[in-house]
């Protein structure tokens, strides 16, 4: 039986959540043009056509709405992971789920990743940076406890995490690599993990005594 679909979104709130990704992308692609420290608040707000008032509605900073493109990308795999059939195995589904948000945006530009890396890599960013991946892992965890319910919350972020570790070193090893494509790596590493990671348990109140080498998750459907 298929899951429930994903409660759609008011127009109000889907006009937010474009503001917000306008507001963000306009951020970005100033920060890159000018250098961080050449952005004003009021220069993203114009660039789309709002207030500063507006603008900080959504972000408290500058160097948020910079980050917050990696933030925004948890509402995508939240959507997918939750339109699932809810009878396939819980790594299968969250497996599809990021592979399906990574493959509708397409392989990544070299050059323009090469720019993003030297951008967050500054003292300025790294903070959000890490509180934007920190999000998006959190989010992930919580979704995956919804959909199979009453589940150690526990295993559920250390899945929430290595999924994210695979992202990274996915994307690492394509960028300082000429070797395959990103999304091969990705799904490559997505099911390593699946071979070794711990079974979870519906109902479970703690972790397994004994980790197996079942794919994680495949008891629970």
């Amino acid at each position: 039986m298929p899951p429930d679909d994903p409660p759609k979104l008011t127009l109000r709130e889907r006009k937010k959540r474009e503001a917000r990704k306008a507001l963000a992308q306009a951020a970005l692609r100033l920060t890159l043009d000018r250098g961080l420290e050449n952005v004003k608040v009021e220069d993203i707000a114009t660039e789309v056509g709002v207030s500063p008032r507006t603008f900080n509605n959504y972000f408290s900073s500058k160097e948020q709405a910079v980050c917050s493109v990696v933030v925004d990308r948890h509402e995508g795999m939240r959507e997918a992971l939750l339109a699932r059939p809810d009878d396939e195995p819980l790594w299968d589904s969250v497996k599809h789920a990021v592979l399906e948000q990574y493959s509708r945006e397409g392989e990544p530009d070299r050059a323009y990743v090469a720019r993003i890396r030297e951008l967050m890599g500054r003292l300025m960013l790294r903070g959000e940076f890490l509180n934007a991946h920190a999000a998006v892992e959190r989010v992930l965890a919580e979704t995956i406890a919804k959909r199979v319910g009453g589940v150690d919350h526990l295993l559920c972020r250390l899945m929430a995490a290595s999924v994210e570790s695979a992202v990274r070193v996915a994307f690492t090893n394509w960028f300082t690599t000429e070797g395959e494509p990103f999304l091969p790596i990705l799904e490559r590493l997505l099911d390593e993990l699946s071979a070794g990671m711990p079974t979870l348990t519906a109902g479970a109140t703690a972790p397994q005594p004994e980790p197996t080498t079942t794919p994680l998750g495949e008891s629970l459907c």
